[in-house]
């Protein structure tokens, strides 16, 4: 008791302390908890969306697979439509009444594949989308119009005997030249030169668009592009890196696949000191069918 009351402040110090000690741990323990509940409500939040995201992944899955097997059915449609044509061509002269019978049985085979590509399109989800007319490579002109008013300078260059195309090959040409002259004003900036050109072969086209993005920032910032190019010494590696690098993107990963599926080489890279080229190559578009890509009225 003699010790108590001599230190009696000692004895006020540690019950403070242990009650300051004892406060924050349960403030800690409290904020612990509601920490908790908030991850375990960030979780539970997030698996909700995971689940979600399976959800649709399985629909898409799911949609993926019936558009493919509506697909194949339209391919057989259009393949017999195709047969039953070419049959009809040799009998229509000689045996009327078969040829008569042969056209109803086109006009049979080709509403199923309609409504069959009615269907592909409704599952895909695009069903509810307005139809809009689609592009084609006389529409370029306004679209180098609309571009050269956003801040590009284009050339243009067309030489070859130009021939018509199908209209999903002039949605594709299109849409690389739309592509590659808008890469050029967002990554070249305003003041970029393009030189867009087209040349026209026997049975094919080559589309070539070279911008000098590179050299429009120079100009930008005052500087002279020819001195800026003499002062930087290019390497074996610049020029190797310039033919087999390749460049990735959504927009160029479009593209290449567009110029594919008329059986085309696309081809994109930076050039050193200068800019980007885009090429996009079709060798046989003039009777591009799909699959053979020659002429198959020969």
């Amino acid at each position: 008791m003699d010790w108590l009351a001599g230190n009696v402040g000692v004895v006020v110090a540690l019950v403070v302390g242990l009650l300051a000690t004892s406060l924050l741990l349960l403030l800690l323990l409290l904020r612990s908890a509601h920490n908790g509940r908030l991850l375990s409500g960030e979780l539970d939040s997030a698996d909700r969306e995971i689940a979600k995201l399976d959800t649709a992944i399985a629909e898409r899955a799911a949609r993926l697979r019936i558009v493919r097997e509506l697909h194949e059915v339209a391919v057989g449609s259009i393949s017999a439509i195709l047969r039953q044509a070419e049959g009809s061509r040799y009998v229509v002269l000689t045996d009327p009444a078969s040829a008569s019978r042969s056209a109803g049985q086109i006009a049979d085979l080709a509403t199923g594949a309609l409504t069959d590509l009615r269907r592909i399109v409704t599952i895909s989800g695009d069903g509810d989308t307005p139809a809009v007319a689609q592009p084609s490579i006389a529409a370029a002109t306004d679209l180098i119009a609309t571009m050269t008013s956003a801040g590009l300078s284009i050339g243009f260059i067309e030489s070859g005997e130009k021939f018509e195309l199908q209209q999903g090959a002039e949605v594709a040409i299109y849409r690389i030249l739309e592509e590659s002259l808008a890469n050029a004003l967002t990554y070249g900036g305003t003041g970029t030169d393009v030189r867009v050109s087209f040349t026209w072969t026997a049975e094919g086209l080559q589309v070539l668009v070279d911008d000098d993005g590179v050299q429009a920032a120079a100009r930008r910032d005052g500087l002279d592009p020819s001195e800026l190019a003499q002062q930087r010494s290019y390497t074996f590696q610049d020029d190797l890196n310039a033919l087999t690098e390749v460049v990735e993107g959504e927009g160029l990963t479009e593209m290449r696949e567009r110029t594919v599926a008329y059986s085309g080489i696309f081809n994109a890279y930076a050039v050193p000191g200068v800019g980007f080229s885009v090429s996009a190559i079709f060798p046989a578009l003039r009777y591009d069918n799909g699959v053979h890509g020659v002429n198959l009225e020969r």
